[in-house]
């Protein structure tokens, strides 16, 4: 009774704990919450830029501080629009016509329903045994996921994390011990109080299933497959439920669903079979069902179910490019901020190979990818140098920190509090408060204060952090066109072109266009080439849009995918059309990708969830997605501990089929065959699903999955053992010396006579090749290759 007292009174103290650093941590959200309630801006943000200007030694004398401060007491900020949310559903109703009422009384089944939904509101909802971070991909600068700092910083930590594990994992209240005779359910959850009351709640919701509910039959579904309120996942028992609602009512989710289920076989449900997976995405995608539109167009577009069909997959693809652009206009001037969450999860190691060895990360590729898979420690190491350089007088870091903190990147969200606080600071020291040139303004200031005039003119025409206020943004807009700066030219060209604060007037707008474009600045020659094509130029127009897609522009792709399929302008080409309307519902990821989900699940250690996630992805056609589902289940670099999670949840597999059959399989690759265990069957299933994916990946010219491809043949890897196949990889990836790797596995080819005949004269070449491609890291392999095919060469006879 002591011990028990003493635990007691151990798990208050973490509870205690941990809703004092809950509420503590919470109070900046606490506070936006209750800021856009009132329509005003947080306080925070004022403070964030009161600091940023203190470092710099700036003040608060500008005309623009001067005026932010007079309006700080009504200052109104549009309450931002809901966007649409994809990938894992966190609703708990469906709006389902029907159910509510039977002949004028009450249905008895939504009765149950609402008794589920009143017990499950009251349990946490997470969606598996791992709490999932509300912020953005693990290691944010500035965020809630920061890295704690400090021997009490770590204390802290794991105590929070320790009693959300205890609070989580134990299911029944600190007040109401779990009995340890108790029945467990499926997944090891005892019978406490949160098992209890889920329990009601699914009996609840299976009982008015039963009846023929559709919301309890969607959310029995739901439950299941996601494993939300802690439910134990149960992929065979979901899948039932999807069918049955896709069978009763069509309902293009769980058509969605369905089809998805049958195209990848998660967690056994269900025997893969792409012809049905078509059919059911097809029947969702014709009801509006986004990431079944996706899917259906890359499956016409590569051949996968069906043969494949340009046309059908430019129509698909249309429709949810046309869905995107509405989306992405439906903001501020300019269009919707959109956030990228489609990374490679191999990226961050250097590829599949790791640093130096694979074809991302070698050669001339490697600057690239250090500049684009930088951690959250290099990032952190690079604001610290800006920020040096800043407080030094450095204009050019003071402005690149405003940019940063304004854009906002994978492992920095946006801060548009600091971004205007550095913008200003650049302004303040070539502008005074009414606007005239200060006279001891540092040499070079002109260049960069023209340029922050044209970002702050950007973030009062939008309203991106500020009220929006085109009196503003024409002032701002004006200092930086008199300098030259593009952006200026731009948002003043705009505004003549929609009357934002200024007279509409056409000709202006073109010549500021006009101007901002031959500095070829993307967005003004998408304006230019807008307004040539409403007067049917559409041999200019096509020129912008083209010199603006050099630049990744989106909605230049959008409309030079319009012109190639319609054929105006320019011969009709389905191809094209279908790549760049591919591009654009790619890019708007907002209406449709479950990658952030997913990230989110593979930060925060839950892989199963994660791969779920990516597999959706995959399925709607994302490369860097159908990489991700590859390189968590490729076992041979042993990136996860694959087998140690088999061995943990024993039947459960994160391949597609099932592991609880006993039947044995034949083994199709070199090493023994005949019968395999259980954890040989789930290995070989998972191999079978990451060579699939590795050449979806491939076929979308990733270099790294091509030779992947090479390695699963030369070694029989889920697949038979094929040499010429293997040989065939290796030599695509190996064209214009684009990987050191495959061309390394030519030479050893050729040297060993595997798949091609023996050639000593190629196999050198090839290792010479290798050399040229990548020659530090791949330096020491070719040189022990070239003196093993040396000593070979005079001892073996011809």
């Amino acid at each position: 009774m002591e011990l028990r007292g003493r635990n007691r009174l151990l798990l208050y103290l973490l509870l205690a704990f941990t809703l004092i650093s809950i509420s503590t941590a919470a109070a900046p959200d606490a506070a936006a919450h209750d800021g856009r309630k009132k329509k005003q801006v947080p306080i925070k943000q004022e403070a964030e830029e009161e600091v940023v200007l203190a470092r710099l030694g700036e003040g608060v004398g500008s005309e623009e501080e001067v005026d932010d401060q007079e309006e700080e007491e009504g200052r109104v900020i549009p309450e931002p629009e809901p966007e649409p949310r994809s990938g894992k559903a966190e609703s708990t109703s469906i709006e389902i016509p029907g159910n509510k009422k039977e002949g004028g009384r009450v249905d008895p089944n939504q009765a149950l329903v609402d008794k589920a939904l009143a017990i499950l509101r009251k349990i946490d909802p997470s969606a598996t045994r791992y709490r999932t971070s509300r912020t953005s991909f693990s290691g944010v600068v500035g965020g809630h996921n920061e890295a704690p700092r400090g021997v009490l910083g770590y204390i802290g930590h794991y105590l929070k994390r320790l009693s959300s594990l205890i609070l989580l994992h134990n299911p029944a209240s600190i007040e109401e011990p779990v009995d340890s005779s108790a029945p467990r359910w499926p997944g090891g959850l005892r019978e406490g109080r949160h098992v209890r009351q889920l329990r009601a709640a699914v009996e609840a919701l299976d009982e008015a299933a039963r009846g023929g509910h559709e919301e309890a039959i969607y959310l029995l579904a739901q439950i299941n497959f996601y494993g939300n309120w802690s439910h134990p996942r149960s992929y065979k028992k979901a899948f039932e439920w999807y069918k049955k609602l896709a069978d009763k009512n069509g309902n293009a989710t769980a058509q969605h669903m369905v089809g998805f289920m049958y195209a990848t076989g998660v967690g056994g449900a269900v025997e893969r079979d792409q012809a049905k997976a078509l059919l059911h995405h097809t029947f969702a995608a014709l009801n509006g069902n986004i990431p079944s539109e996706m899917t259906v167009a890359f499956r016409h577009h590569t051949g996968i179910g069906a043969p494949r069909n340009c046309d059908n997959a430019a129509y698909h693809y249309k429709q949810v490019a046309d869905k995107a652009m509405e989306y992405w206009r439906s903001g501020p001037p300019g269009g919707r901020y959109t956030v990228r969450h489609s990374y490679r999860l191999a990226d961050d190691e250097g590829g599949v190979y790791g640093d130096g060895a694979s074809y991302m990360s070698s050669g001339i590729n490697k600057p690239k990818s250090r500049a684009h898979s930088e951690s959250a420690k290099e990032l952190e190491d690079i604001l610290e140098y800006w920020d040096l350089l800043s407080r030094k007088g450095n204009l050019f870091a003071t402005f690149t920190l405003g940019k940063m903190y304004y854009e906002g990147s994978r492992h920095m969200p946006r801060n548009l509090a600091k971004a205007k606080a550095y913008f200003m600071a650049v302004a303040n020291k070539y502008w005074a408060a009414n606007g005239k040139v200060l006279a001891g303004a540092p040499q070079g200031a002109e260049k960069w204060a023209a340029q922050a005039a044209g970002q702050m003119g950007k973030m009062y025409l939008r309203g991106d952090g500020v009220k929006q206020n085109f009196e503003k943004a024409v002032m701002w807009f004006e200092r930086g066109v008199v300098k030259g700066d593009y952006y200026s030219q731009n948002g003043l060209g705009f505004m003549y072109l929609h009357g934002y604060g200024k007279p509409t007037n056409l000709k202006k707008a073109v010549e500021y266009f006009d101007a901002a474009a031959n500095q070829d600045f993307a967005p003004a020659q998408v304006n230019l080439g807008k307004i040539l094509l409403e007067q049917g130029d559409y041999a200019d127009a096509i020129k912008y849009f083209e010199l603006a897609a050099r630049h990744g522009n989106v909605e230049s792709y959008y409309y030079l995918a319009e012109i190639y399929n319609s054929g105006k302008g320019r011969e009709r080409s389905c191809g094209m059309a279908t790549a760049y309307y591919k591009i654009v519902a790619e890019r708007i990821e907002a209406i449709h990708s479950p990658f952030e989900w997913a990230n989110k699940a593979y930060a925060e250690g839950d892989v199963e969830s994660a791969l779920v996630g990516y597999m959706m992805a995959a399925e709607q056609g994302y490369e860097s997605a159908q990489q991700n589902v590859a390189f968590i289940l490729d076992d041979q670099k042993s990136r996860l501990p694959l087998l140690d999670l088999l061995n943990m949840i024993k039947t459960k597999t994160l391949g597609l089929a099932s592991t609880a059959s006993s039947t044995p399989v034949q083994e199709q690759g070199e090493g023994k065959r005949g019968e395999m265990t259980t954890e040989e069957q789930a290995r070989y299933r998972n191999r079978e699903l990451a060579l699939i994916y590795y050449t979806r990946s491939a076929k979308q010219a990733n270099i790294d999955s091509l030779v992947k491809m090479g390695d699963y043949y030369l070694s029989g890897i889920g697949t038979e053992l094929d040499h010429e196949k293997a040989a065939a990889c290796y030599q695509a990836a190996s064209e214009f010396q684009q990987s050191a790797q495959a061309l390394w596995n030519l030479g050893w080819m050729h040297e060993n006579g595997v798949g091609v005949e023996q050639d000593f004269h190629l196999a050198k070449r090839f290792y010479d090749l290798a050399l040229d491609t990548n020659p530090s890291e791949a330096y020491l392999p070719v040189v022990m290759s070239l003196v093993k095919l040396r000593v070979r060469g005079l001892v073996e006879p011809d």
